[in-house]
Parts: C-alpha cells; sequence; structure tokens
C-alpha cells in the first residue's frame, strides 16, 4: 500500500488503483476525501468528521462508500441508501478490494465530567491501524501504527506506553494540528528514544510506501 498523510488525522491508502480514506475531518484539507472508494470515520467529533467532506466524496464517486459508527451513519444514511455502513467492535469487510477489521468502542477520556462517545479503530489489510481519538490495542499483529500524537485527552507517556504495548514496526504521528512547530522535536526526541519502535513524521501530503 502506498499511504500518504493528510492534515491531522486524516490518511489516504492506495492499493491496486483503490482508495481509501480515514477521517476527513473539520481540520483536513478541503478536498481529503475526493477521489476516495471507501471512506471509513472513526467518530463523530468535527477533526474527525466533517460532513461537507463525506458528502462531496461520495457525490463526486458515485460508487464509494462509508464504514462508520451509528452516530455518524445516522446522520447520512437517508441521503445515500445502501452506501453508508455502520460498524462496530469486533466487526470485518471487504471492501474496493480492502479488507478492514473493526476496534475499540470508547473515545478516550477527555475529563470525567464528558460523557464518553463512541469511537472505533480500523486495522486495514492486517497491517496500519488507526485507533482514531482512543489509545485502543487492537488484538492482532499491527505493521504501521497511526500514532495519535498530541490531543486535549493525551499526554505523552500514554503515547510511548501505547507504542510499547502494540509494537508496531513503524509509528506514524497523526491528530498533530494542535501541536506547533517548534515543539516538534522536543516530541520526535522523546518518542525515538523511549516508545521502541522506529517513529516517522510525514508532512501533509507526503507519502510512503508500506
Amino acid at each position: 500500500m502506498k499511504l500518504t498523510k493528510r492534515l491531522h488525522s486524516c490518511v489516504q491508502l492506495e492499493k491496486d488503483g483503490r482508495t481509501l480514506v480515514i477521517d476527513p475531518g473539520a481540520f483536513s484539507e478541503p478536498d481529503a476525501g475526493l477521489g476516495a472508494d471507501v471512506l471509513l470515520v472513526t467518530h463523530e467529533h468535527p477533526d474527525h468528521y466533517e460532513e461537507g467532506r463525506i458528502r462531496a466524496a461520495l457525490d463526486a464517486n458515485p460508487a464509494a462508500a462509508l464504514w462508520t459508527l451509528r452516530g455518524v451513519a445516522q446522520k447520512l444514511s437517508a441521503a445515500y441508501p445502501g452506501r453508508v455502513h455502520t460498524v462496530g467492535d469486533g466487526d470485518a469487510f471487504e471492501a474496493a478490494g480492502f479488507s478492514v477489521s473493526v476496534h475499540g468502542e470508547l473515545h478516550a477520556v477527555i475529563h470525567p465530567d464528558l460523557p464518553r462517545i463512541t469511537n472505533v479503530g480500523f486495522l486495514v489489510e492486517h497491517s496500519l491501524f488507526h485507533p482514531g481519538d482512543a489509545l485502543t490495542v487492537p488484538g492482532a499483529p499491527v505493521d504501521t501504527l497511526m500514532l495519535p500524537l498530541h490531543a486535549p485527552w493525551n499526554k505523552i507517556a500514554e503515547v510511548i506506553d501505547y507504542v510499547r504495548e502494540v509494537k508496531p514496526r513503524l509509528a506514524v504521528d497523526i491528530h498533530d494540528a494542535y501541536l506547533s512547530d517548534i515543539a516538534r522535536p522536543v516530541y520526535d526526541t522523546v518518542l525515538e528514544g523511549l516508545a521502541g519502535a522506529p517513529h516517522r513524521r510525514l508532512g501533509a501530503g507526503e507519502s510512503a510506501a508500506l
């Protein structure tokens, strides 16, 4: 597969002429979902799910479809009958030549006074795992871990321990729009020294072969 990092938590995967996009949210590029054959959304927070971007992608490609949790699916299923699929922890499916399994149930705790919403992670091609806004351990080998680097709900010690527990071949930063460029080398140094797996930062639009 070819991985292309988009802004924040949005990533694009390409294989055999097909394209899969995860979490084209309000912090990602306006065209982040365009060209997708498969769209995956981990949860309904706007930095991961922006309805206009999803609708634009579905309108641009009548064969494209969306797999997501119930809260997002309910907002779009009437407008796109048969193209919006509800999934949850333990589900697995094939879409446009991609194999996907679903892991996790809840968003990470932001604060005890805030109710937790549903969050699912996606393991694509038994290889790349995107956890959304949670530190879910999928219970299956992970080659490439999309690593939520900086968020209101995490701290770097938790991020380091997450990499150690998942044990990927490679960790690639996501959820990084909140982090200033001046602070990035600090995170790079700590992860490279302590996480126990190679760590890579891709700029928006930069690609890597997996």
